[in-house]
């Protein structure tokens, strides 16, 4: 229509530029003669008379059909304003959604169930339910299209899971490749745009992780594939042809992925695979340093390094000894420059659970060294994150305060001079004081080193100070727990008189006591020597010594 209108209006202000003109030449040639004169003014008058008309139905063809560009209508000025306002960007940033190829055909047909089916049967009904899962739906742009198929597909996959979990002889070999093909078609796909494109520190209080939409039918796709990894019927050697380096390459890239459910089934899929493939192995552990490096030397982003350094923990635990060049390499490369990337607390929980895992217990300056970095580690670890070691890490605190050596106990105790630490101790008080109060109530009586004694005196100070209800609740529970010990102590006392008792009343007791020993117990091991055996006729025992003394008394 817009191309129809200007094409309508060219043609007039032709028109209307040689009228003009038409009537000016008549108008100069009347003055030489009437007849031109009358004919000129005629013809103009028509011509502009009709281009008046053409020109006023136009403009109102024009208003009636479209407004003008220079005056749009407020209330689409207010609806484009709204729609781009910060309400529904903030919606996107909590739920987003990947860039899935939505299928033409989203028509599903429930399918019979799979226990009902003959067993002859269930082959191809599992075969048949595996591509049916592979149909995908839309659940951002509208997630109530189509539910019916939606569910249908839901029902399925559960159905699968449950199949697969409780029965046996399930997983045949022409099972393998539509559970591959179906597990790919669903979940490797382009991720979205990340919601924190520059790379800022996620702050876990503050900023909200961006979960995926589909996961309705996302995570019974990765229960499957779990449960499918894990059967007695599977066989990595059949699997291989499928699950190859393209697959892993695959998974690998989805640890970017901004849903942290997503990511903890990665985590454990990932692992399984290493574990049952063999000829993947090296390739994993070299895909997984080509993350480390983009995500330390480049972009200094991505969503997935703690999980990838919980499976790394896995796969070091099991390296052999001597270790390899390459895992020295990835020492140097790869673990110690992670320290230098600015969003090092989101992954700082995996490496205070390292270091706790293989704790020195027999090397006190390396135990040192330990609470050095320990103590780095906690200045910028967000309180959220420091919820989740607390409990063990300050189990392994009150060890070190017990410490014999003076250094170990020393280094534990000048956490209570750190101001940030502190807070977080006041924050969490109710769980930390309980496990510290005993290992530092018996310290302060019994360590052997005096500068141990005021240490533990100013941190008992501060934990009073923060709550002193909660300190004396713990003083009183202390006092009664040393009580049950002692009553304990004098409950096994108590047995072992009687035992011993019950023993000195055993007739085979009196036996042994009245039966002499044997000095030697074999007749080769009997010395030849006469002057030997004479000395050893001779010999006296010691029993033979308190005998005769208590005789004699």
């Amino acid at each position: 229509m817009p191309y129809k209108l200007k094409k309508e209006k060219e043609p007039p202000k032709s028109t209307k530029s040689t009228t003009k003109a038409s009537s000016s030449s008549g108008s100069s040639s009347g003055g030489g003669g009437g007849g031109s004169s009358g004919t000129g003014k005629d013809g103009g008058t028509e011509n502009s008379e009709e281009v008046q008309q053409q020109q006023q139905q136009q403009q109102q063809q024009t208003s009636n059909k479209r407004p003008s560009n220079s005056t749009p209508p407020p209330t689409q000025l207010n609806k484009i304003k709204y729609s781009g306002g910060p309400q529904i960007v903030k919606k996107e940033r909590r739920q987003s959604s990947s860039r899935f190829n939505l299928s033409k055909n989203r028509e599903l047909q429930k399918l019979p169930a799979l226990k009902d089916a003959p067993p002859h049967e269930r082959e191809e009904l599992f075969i048949q339910k595996l591509r049916q899962c592979c149909v995908l739906f839309d659940f951002v742009s509208d997630p109530l299209s189509d539910l019916k198929f939606k569910e249908v597909k839901r029902a399925g996959l559960n159905e699968m899971v449950e199949y697969i979990t409780h029965n046996r002889d399930v997983v045949t070999e022409a099972i393998y490749p539509e559970a591959v093909i179906m597990f790919s078609v669903n979940l490797f796909r382009t991720l979205p745009p990340s919601s924190n494109p520059t790379g800022a520190e996620f702050d876990p209080e503050e900023d909200e992780p961006t979960l995926e939409a589909a996961w309705p039918h996302l995570q019974l796709v990765y229960e499957f594939f779990l449960r499918f990894l894990e059967s007695p019927d599977f066989q990595p050697n059949i699997a291989k042809k499928y699950i190859d380096q393209k697959f892993v390459l695959s998974l690998l890239d989805l640890f970017d992925s901004e849903d942290p459910r997503e990511r903890d089934f990665l985590k454990t899929i990932l692992h399984r695979i290493y574990g049952k493939f063999l000829g993947l192995r090296a390739y994993i552990r070299r895909q997984i340093n080509n993350i480390f490096y983009r995500f330390i030397y480049e972009t200094e982003h991505h969503n997935g390094i703690a999980e990838l350094l919980e499976i790394l923990g896995s796969i070091i635990n099991g390296f052999a000894l001597p270790l390899k060049e390459e895992h020295k390499m990835f020492l140097i490369r790869v673990l110690l420059p992670l320290h230098k990337v600015k969003s090092l607390s989101v992954y700082h929980p995996q490496v205070i659970m390292g270091l706790l895992k293989f704790w020195p217990k027999t090397h006190s300056p390396k135990e040192v060294m330990f609470l050095n970095e320990l103590e780095e580690i906690l200045d910028v670890i967000e309180p959220s994150e420091f919820v989740k070691v607390m409990e063990p890490l300050f189990r392994q605190l009150a060890k070190c305060v017990s410490s014999p050596h003076f250094q170990v106990a020393e280094r534990a105790l000048y956490y209570w001079n750190n101001e940030y630490i502190m807070s977080l101790i006041s924050d969490n008080a109710a769980k930390i004081l309980p496990i510290m109060f005993p290992a530092l109530y018996k310290n302060s009586k019994s360590h052997w080193n005096k500068t141990i004694h005021g240490l533990i005196y100013n941190a008992l100070k501060l934990f009073m100070e923060m709550n002193q209800k909660l300190f004396d609740d713990c003083t009183q529970q202390y006092k009664a727990e040393k009580q049950k010990g002692r009553f304990r102590l004098k409950e096994r006392e108590e047995m072992w008189h009687k035992i011993e008792e019950l023993a000195r009343q055993n007739p085979q007791m009196l036996k042994d006591i009245k039966k002499e020993k044997v000095l030697l117990r074999r007749k080769s091991e009997l010395p030849q020597d006469v002057y030997t055996i004479k000395a050893l006729e001779a010999h006296k025992r010691a029993e033979e010594f308190l005998t005769s003394s208590q005789e004699a008394l």
